[in-house]
């Protein structure tokens, strides 16, 4: 392999999610057996070019060398771009050469590892690119792929933005149904969570409307999330929460979702919101366009 260090250097939960992940990906698709590559007699062998049809931030590199590792050490990965670089159409991205059956075999899960996070990181980057020079911060939500979520917040933060919580057990996120079932006011419910957990908890809660906001600065939230507002509506509201805050001797976050489109996400920034949770970066982003050409070799 071309850069066993390219793994070495993630960290180790993500290390071990990569391994884990292409392994069920190769059980996924060869089965008892990759039956079709079996014509080739075995000792052929091949060079391939991988290139991208489109704009895009690339994204995968260590999946893809993944695969070959687990399919077939003797295959050459010989990358010409790295995570996070900006290439153009047409152009290569890396190349392959060994053994033609393992070549044949390894193609669709590499790929698909490739498209998929390269498609997430480029669209990350175009969200990036419309709050260049603002304070806001792009984040990505748990609308991911299943098995996939590590990968796909690792391609978020390739393509510029910022993750959000892994799981529901790093961060508390108080939404509108947790709200709703807890019966009694979330001022209430986030003062008992605040004395369970501790200060080093981060608790994020969901404001319904202007009052229930207020409640949540005052329950001691990190973060208040106000879902489907107006921008006009967030902006005659964020002052108010900051001076309660203020007052409370509590650092706040203020976070926006839903619907956040180009236009929208511009008014949000000039109104002095703190980030837009986007879960169109993970659930909606278009898979690269990609082209494997094999060459047999004499």
């Amino acid at each position: 392999m071309n850069t066993p260090a390219s793994l070495s250097a993630l960290p180790a939960e993500l290390q071990a999610d990569i391994k884990a992940a292409v392994a069920r990906a190769l059980a996924e698709d060869i089965g008892s057996g990759d039956i079709t590559a079996q014509l080739i007699p075995a000792d052929t062998h091949a060079s391939a070019q991988v290139i991208t049809r489109e704009h895009a931030v690339v994204c995968g590199r260590p999946w893809v060398d993944e695969v070959f590792r687990q399919l077939d050490p003797s295959v050459a990965v010989n990358w010409l771009v790295n995570d996070g670089d900006t290439v153009e159409p047409n152009q290569i991205l890396f190349t392959l050469s060994g053994s033609a059956r393992s070549l044949l075999t390894g193609e669709r899960t590499a790929l698909n590892f490739l498209q998929t996070l390269s498609g997430t990181a480029t669209t990350a980057s175009q969200y990036a690119r419309l709050v260049s020079g603002t304070n806001i911060r792009i984040l990505d939500t748990r609308k991911t792929l299943p098995g996939l979520r590590l990968a796909q917040k690792y391609a978020v933060k390739t393509g510029g933005c910022h993750n959000h919580r892994i799981g529901l057990w790093d961060e508390v996120l108080l939404k509108e149904n947790h709200i709703a079932l807890a019966g009694r006011p979330i001022e209430d419910v986030l003062r008992d969570q605040r004395a369970e957990l501790g200060e080093e908890m981060h608790i994020v809660a969901e404001a319904r409307d202007d009052d229930e906001a207020r409640a949540v600065v005052r329950g001691g939230a990190d973060v208040v999330l106000l879902d489907n507002r107006e921008p006009e509506d967030v902006a005659r509201l964020v002052p108010e929460l900051r001076d309660l805050a203020e007052q409370r001797g509590r650092a706040l976050a203020i976070e926006v979702s839903g619907g956040i489109d180009a236009k929208r996400l511009a008014a949000f920034a000039a109104c002095g919101v703190d980030r837009a949770s986007v879960g169109a970066l993970t659930h909606s982003a278009p898979a690269l366009d990609l082209s494997l050409l094999l060459d047999p070799l004499s």
